[in-house]
């Protein structure tokens, strides 16, 4: 047993913390052209007064927007305070470790829950699941001290939970590889996806354009490594051997940096890398810092141990090096100097060992589970004295139980991949999962199933005119359209009126009720929708007047080449016009009507509320200021903020000269003992006897000692994950 991975619990509890705040802020901006009362799709028609109590009005639809009449508000600026309340939250647990707590967590979630009931379409993608349910879990693994006052020392249980990060990471990959092989898309089983994702994916960066120009066969090799990270290597989340788990946690790494280099999507693939921070551990995050122990591992002859785990990775890499080859046809090509790859199975045997697989696989994360239970156990009988090692095995036991109960429960939506083993689960799994699926604690995934755009990009373009004889495109600000624009550069803000342009553009406008209430604003002139558009209303081409005609028409698109050479400026794109989107209509035209009618989109008068009230001045106030602002400025004006504040703190705290002479006491009450394994206060004691120079006790040592022997302890968890815990990071352990 090593030590308790402490710094990786800080880490991912300061990342989920900067995920939320992108997603609470990215969603704040956009919230009144969405779902204003003269937004797309306003969020007053979801919740609809029925008489009900408040109790059965939560029971039907979990969301704190219910409260909103009874403090004056609607419900767009119901939604507006929810995202200012998450913004504020978050941003204080990035910058204060002290506010990592499972009470605010567990707020940040509610609030974060509350809005995807109300968000519709908008808020209907697989990264909202996945930071709610990573979200709940933090609300477990994180530490509860707001209300004791208590520090955040490493509870014997943390472990298991910790644990249920790791198996959430490994239901994302794993699925996200499956499900393109069981889709039967025909560019993943042709390995030549990748040759139309980069240009067809929803909102690329400029590096996709030159993703886009490697060779195929290097294209090919690109989804080989793809299937191989997300399908074969996820199995090593549960390995013995650590660095196995570490060389797992660098390939999706590598895997989601790629992504963000290629595609904006958001917060999820820096999400993805936070899950991942669970398979680190102590020892290894003290190598980033600096402030590892030394151990000796050069000793001979070698202890059977390090030869067993020795032995386990060299087997593991060779099963991987040999199923890649033998799965994938890799072959060198010495006369055209190129890798030559090709499925070597059919899709039967795929979903034939699929069958195989699930059900072992269940089993493999609950022998991993049970290891984690009964380490936990172990450090609970060495914690000292008999009533805190009585109150550790209760918190352990409450824990284990909980931790089993998420784990059965994921069970389900995990089995989704092959229906025969989510038959044989356990009925009463099923009406478990049944009675929390609204709550979004558990979800199912699976990524880009089928590769869409294979004959070129669908995209929608809009037009507007006041004569209906000469019409003028209505540029967006994410998504393509100018063909000599460059591709833009948005994470982690989503554009969420962009993203679903995209979806619209792969079926009829019938498919996307919501278009034909967007086409309805923009002939309105509503000021909130166009910001969605065009945040600078100078770009906008009707500003001065709205148009009294749009239509849309459908486009394909493409990425030039290298090769390609244009006269005049260069251009990213180029396009050709298939046909036409939706006709062009005007205010008051019966086909427009018909639409809004059978959509439900008509207009009806919103509720009026009181103008005086405080609460929403205050919420007025705050969108003013903010509305000259687009959301990857905001973000990352608050990142800056959040960083800016980290550096001053680590400045202010650099110690001018000598530190006062390092202390060394035992360990606290109910903490474990150091026989136990468990957290131990002065681990590494350095022989200042031995030493026999003063600057032993000086500011040296304890500087050196600071992410050891608790000394400095602020310092120490500062450098882990970027933000110290304010005064009480330097407190001394008792």
């Amino acid at each position: 047993m090593g030590d308790p991975p402490r710094r990786p619990r800080s880490l991912f509890l300061a990342g989920l913390a900067a995920a939320y705040l992108a997603a609470f802020a990215s969603l704040y901006v956009q919230i009144p052209g969405l779902y204003g009362k003269d937004g797309i799709l306003p969020a007053r028609k979801v919740l609809r007064l029925s008489g009900k109590g408040l109790w059965e009005q939560f029971r039907d639809m979990p969301t704190v927007l219910w409260l909103g009449p009874r403090l004056g508000l609607d419900t767009e600026q119901g939604m507006e305070l929810l995202c200012v309340l998450g913004a504020l939250g978050s941003l204080g647990a990035l910058l204060f470790e002290a506010l990592r707590d499972s009470l605010l967590f567990a707020l940040l979630w509610l609030l974060y829950l509350s809005l995807y009931q109300v968000g519709q379409v908008f808020l209907y993608f697989q990264w909202d699941s996945l930071l709610l349910e990573a979200g709940f879990l933090a609300v477990l693994v994180a530490p509860l001290r707001l209300l004791r006052g208590g520090s955040a020392a490493w509870r014997p249980h943390d472990g298991v939970t910790f644990w249920l990060v790791r198996w959430l990471l490994f239901r994302l990959m794993f699925a996200s590889g499956v499900v393109k092989l069981t889709s039967r898309c025909p560019t993943w089983w042709g390995l030549t996806a990748l040759t139309y994702h980069y240009e067809t994916q929803c909102i690329p960066t400029p590096g996709a354009w030159f993703a886009h120009q490697l060779p195929v066969w290097f294209q090919k090799f690109s989804v080989v490594a793809t299937y191989i990270i997300e399908i074969a290597v996820p199995v090593l989340f549960f390995a013995p051997a650590r660095r196995l788990r570490l060389f797992a946690f660098y390939c999706q790494v590598l895997l989601q940096l790629l992504i963000i280099l290629t595609g904006n999507y958001n917060f999820f693939n820096a999400l993805t890398i936070i899950l991942a921070f669970s398979l680190l551990d102590e020892e290894h995050m003290g190598r980033w810092l600096g402030r590892t122990r030394r151990r000796h591992s050069n000793a001979w002859p070698p202890s059977l141990h390090s030869l067993l785990s020795a032995l386990l990775e060299l087997s593991a890499y060779g099963l991987l090096l040999y199923g890649s080859i033998r799965c994938f046809g890799l072959e060198i090509n010495w006369e055209k100097r190129l890798l030559d790859s090709k499925v070597a199975f059919t899709y039967h045997e795929f979903t034939t060992w699929l069958r195989t697989v699930t059900l072992p696989l269940v089993g493999l994360g609950f022998l991993s589970l049970s290891w984690e239970i009964l380490v936990a156990m172990y450090r609970c009988a060495c914690v000292r004295g008999c009533f805190w090692k009585l109150w550790a095995a209760l918190q352990w036991a409450v824990f284990a139980t909980a931790t089993l109960g998420m784990f059965a429960i994921s069970l389900v939506p995990f089995t989704y991949i092959d229906y025969e083993s989510n038959g044989k689960l356990w009925p009463g799994i099923h009406q478990m999962f049944n009675a929390v699926e609204r709550f979004q604690v558990v979800n199912s995934y699976g990524l880009f199933r089928r590769m869409t755009g294979v004959g070129g990009r669908p995209e929608v373009v809009l037009e507007g005119s006041y004569d209906r004889q000469s019409w003028t495109e209505i540029e967006f600000m994410y998504k393509p359209g100018n063909v000599s624009r460059a591709p833009p550069v948005v994470i982690p803000h989503q554009p969420r009126l962009d993203w679903q342009m995209w979806f619209a553009a792969l079926g009829p406008h019938t498919s996307s009720p919501w278009f034909t209430s967007f086409v309805h604003r923009l002939l309105q002139g509503q000021r909130d929708v166009i910001r969605l558009v065009q945040v600078e209303e100078s770009l906008y081409p009707f500003s001065a007047r709205p148009p009294l005609f749009i239509r849309a028409r459908l486009y394909k698109y493409w990425f030039t080449s290298s090769a390609e050479g244009s006269p005049g400026p260069a251009q990213w794109w180029r396009r050709q016009h298939v046909q036409e989107f939706f006709p062009p209509v005007s205010l008051g035209d019966p086909a427009l009507e018909s639409l809004l009618s059978q959509h439900g989109l008509k207009d009806k008068p919103p509720l009026s509320r009181p103008a005086d009230a405080i609460l929403p001045w205050l919420l007025r106030s705050l969108r003013q200021l903010s509305q000259p602002c687009s959301g990857p400025i905001l973000l990352w004006s608050l990142y800056l903020v959040a960083a800016t504040a980290c550096v001053l703190r680590a400045l202010r705290r650099r110690p001018r000269g000598g530190s006062p002479p390092a202390r060394h006491k035992g360990p606290r009450r109910g903490e474990p003992a150091d026989r136990g394994g468990g957290e131990k206060n002065g681990q590494v004691r350095r022989k200042e006897e031995e030493r026999g120079e003063g600057r032993a006790r000086g500011g040296t040592d304890g500087q050196a000692r600071g992410g050891t022997d608790g000394h400095n302890d602020g310092r120490a968890r500062g450098g882990t994950d970027g933000h110290s815990d304010g005064p009480r990071g330097s407190k001394k352990k008792k």
